[in-house]
């Protein structure tokens, strides 16, 4: 599979996959920046990234970004549809510093990893009802059903 991508600055490493089975790939910092306790802040990448055809990328974060940086991709994960990839859509890794000192992130740091998974649009088929049975809620195969009034 080959996916396009663009630099917005030369000095930056292109991403890597780092051994032979690594799912994915490692997308870093271009810039020294420091984090502020409780705060959210956009990570540039200096990349723009065009995924390949019938593909979108997924962002997540590093396994030892919580662990060893304090940090938490904010959003959870990031979705990039393959249309976000003009000049100058540049990937930022949003990040929330959720202990209490400032966390320095130096350039060239790896902090989260893509991954391109295939995407395909949806056709709603609208029902008046999908099966006979409820499953009993949230966490209701495990034996802990938690119900609301609205039965979800």
């Amino acid at each position: 599979m080959k996916a396009r991508i663009k630099r917005l600055t030369k000095d930056i490493e292109l991403p890597k996959y780092h051994t032979s089975e690594s799912a994915g790939f490692d997308i870093a910092s271009s810039v020294d920046i420091t984090v502020a306790p409780g705060a959210v802040v956009k990570i540039p990448t200096g990349l723009v990234i065009a995924s390949p055809k019938g593909h979108f990328l997924l962002i997540a974060a590093r396994s030892s970004l919580s662990f060893k940086k304090g940090l938490a991709m904010a959003n959870g994960i990031g979705i990039v549809d393959p249309d976000y990839a003009g000049p100058n859509d540049e990937i930022h890794i949003i990040v929330h510093n959720f202990t209490d000192q400032p966390v320095e992130v130096k350039k060239g740091e790896r902090l989260a990893q893509g991954l391109f998974l295939k995407t395909e649009q949806a056709q709603w088929e609208e029902v008046d009802q999908l099966h006979n049975v409820d499953r009993g809620g949230i966490g209701s195969t495990g034996g802990y059903a938690v119900t609301d009034n609205n039965n979800n």
